[in-house]
């Protein structure tokens, strides 16, 4: 690895060190082939990425055709690569998304969902262990993926975190996993986990990954607390807002990326202050001579939250892009300029 600027942090209390930046997967298999995916990756690494996330459901938008391709990918090229050299995460679809091609429709995330899980994300991944294991989704009742409202009339019953964490504490005792993780979780539930972990000698989670961008900063308003209190490291997905914050859909609705390719994908960024806010932040990185991609990026990059940022392209050339903005810091009045923008237009993409 030969970016020097890079910088390193341990997730949780007892995690593996990683890259600040992180590279996501998700492209892999749908939009991005192998010899790219192949590409991107050598270009991580030699960028000083170390950190590599992926996920058994991948690539998206999830459908039968590409279930499980995007690990695949990584696994051929792992597989020349020093193991040890390398922090590999991947994730556990969970239930209530209609995903029948998973496990049959994964119908909790129980002992036999998640060890069946692990055992064909390692043969895909073509390794003994999986570095950081998340769960994808939780599989209560809760708002998700654009959803902003409790309901608990749509309450259910469920696998119970302990039950969740002791499956996951078979796979840590045999080493399969090192290290358990959460995806797009609300604060109750990391609690919940932090709480069952310390009550009964169990596996505890030392990161979470949810969406966090310049359109996205609910974490700040409870998650934040909790994870600093709970020493809970934030990988925070999404940075660009799935391109909105790159300005391009401004000019033209239509132009080429996975919103415009796939219909009904990314409904999160579909909501009516989306676009006034991106113009605002545009306008923003062109007053301060950035590029919106800077400008989303460097935010993201050295918030204080932050532990590491999960990018993804579906090109060599976009990943570049992103990867040069790591060198970009704002100034206290940048920082204030955002967070006025932010507060006429409060987390507009939830």
């Amino acid at each position: 690895m030969s970016d020097s600027s890079m910088i390193y942090r341990s997730l949780g209390q007892q995690g593996p060190e990683v890259s600040a930046v992180c590279l996501g997967t998700m492209t892999f298999g749908q939009q991005t082939d192998q010899a790219d995916a192949h590409s991107q990756l050598d270009m991580a690494f030699e960028r000083g990425i170390n950190f590599i996330d992926t996920a058994e459901m991948y690539a998206v938008p999830p459908r039968a055709e590409t279930y499980g391709a995007t690990e695949t990918i990584v696994g051929t090229w792992l597989r020349r690569q020093a193991r040890e050299r390398i922090v590999l995460a991947s994730k556990v679809a969970g239930p209530a998304r209609s995903l029948g091609w998973i496990r049959n429709g994964p119908l909790a995330l129980d002992r036999a969902n998640i060890r069946a899980a692990v055992e064909g994300s390692l043969r895909r991944l073509q390794t003994d262990y999986i570095d950081l294991y998340q769960l994808h989704w939780p599989e209560r009742n809760q708002p998700m993926f654009g959803q902003w409202q409790y309901d608990p009339d749509k309450e259910r019953v469920c696998t119970p975190i302990r039950a969740q964490l002791e499956a996951l504490a078979e796979l840590v005792a045999e080493g399969k996993v090192r290290h358990v993780g959460l995806s797009n979780e609300h604060p109750w539930g990391v609690m919940e986990f932090v709480r069952c972990a310390r009550e009964f000698d169990l596996p505890r989670v030392v990161s979470i990954q949810n969406a966090y961008n310049l359109l996205n900063r609910v974490f700040e308003y409870g998650l934040a607390e909790v994870c600093h209190r709970e020493q809970v490291s934030l990988l925070a997905y999404s940075p660009l807002a799935f391109g909105h914050l790159s300005g391009k859909y401004l000019a033209n609705p239509v132009a080429a990326g996975r919103l415009t390719e796939f219909e009904g994908f990314g409904q999160r960024y579909s909501k009516e202050n989306v676009q006034p806010a991106v113009a605002a932040y545009v306008a923003l990185a062109q007053s301060l001579g950035l590029t919106p991609v800077q400008l989303a990026l460097a935010f993201v990059y050295r918030r204080g939250c932050v532990a590491s940022t999960i990018i993804g392209a579906s090109t060599r050339a976009q990943l570049a892009q992103n990867l040069d903005a790591w060198v970009v810091t704002l100034s206290a009045d940048a920082l204030e300029a955002i967070d006025r923008i932010h507060l006429r237009y409060s987390n507009p993409a939830p």
